[in-house]
């Protein structure tokens, strides 16, 4: 049996259509629009609307964390561009799920991401792509659980949670073998990106269930550039399956 698993597609519909070639299954952990390419400013939803020297700006904000800076930035050019701001969004958004959730190989199983949208996923998903947040599905004998979205961050992004509503979720799965999130675990050397130079938001609950159930794998994505991509917590071996946007390759998983 043999699962390809993938995370932050970002727009990487291309590559996509081909993540799960020689497997049994794909599972995709989230993010799969593209607001704002880090690595290609003149790639995404901002620069389409604003142009690349404004994403230029945004990032550099962003990246030294002067946060309110890039808030008023937003707002400053929502405001000259005179158009409602969840309508052109949700546009751009449709465009890219489109294209995305069409180019999901059957089966394909499916988390968000914080910059996910999931109030629409149902409208894009076809019969062989099964969504789940706070769930458990059998594969191939194993039982996966996953737990979509993030916690909340001074970046704001659209499917952010509470503490206490992701520790729900996770509470929710119960022993799994496989334990899937788009966050990783709240451990230093996995949340820290070395490229943006900064530490993402990991999740306590994920750490304290991977101690407690000690499942096989932890699987999960969001940190494009961690420290540390694999690392065994007790019994379990914990993988950042990868930045797809960027490599274009999915992680295998076989038994």
């Amino acid at each position: 049996m043999r699962v390809n698993v993938i995370s932050d597609v970002h727009g990487n519909a291309e590559d996509l259509a081909t993540a799960g070639d020689g497997a049994d299954a794909l599972i995709c952990l989230g993010d799969l629009v593209l607001f704002l390419d880090y690595h290609d400013h003149s790639r995404g939803i901002f620069p389409d609307l604003f142009g690349t020297e404004n994403a230029d700006r945004l990032v550099e904000l962003r990246t030294a964390r002067r946060f309110e800076e890039a808030r008023e930035l937003g707002r400053r050019l929502w405001a000259e561009l005179d158009v409602d701001r969840e309508t052109a969004i949700e546009a751009a958004v449709r465009r890219q799920y489109a294209a995305l959730f069409a180019a999901f190989p059957t089966p394909t199983y499916a988390t968000y991401g914080n910059v996910d949208l999931p109030g629409l996923w149902h409208e894009y998903a076809a019969p062989g792509t099964t969504v789940l947040d706070g769930q458990r599905v059998e594969i191939g004998g194993r039982v996966f659980g996953f737990v979509g979205g993030g916690l909340r961050t001074p970046m704001r992004t659209p499917y952010e949670i509470s503490d206490e509503e992701y520790a729900a979720k996770v509470e929710a799965l119960g022993e799994v073998d496989v334990l899937c999130s788009h966050i990783p675990p709240e451990v230093p050397d996995l949340t820290y990106d070395t490229v943006a130079r900064r530490f993402e938001r990991g999740s306590r609950a994920l750490l304290d269930a991977i101690r407690r159930t000690r499942p096989r794998y932890a699987l999960f994505g969001h940190v494009h550039q961690p420290l540390t991509r694999r690392m065994r917590i007790g019994a379990t071996e914990c993988v950042n399956v990868g930045h797809f946007a960027s490599t274009g390759r999915p992680w295998a998983l076989e038994w």
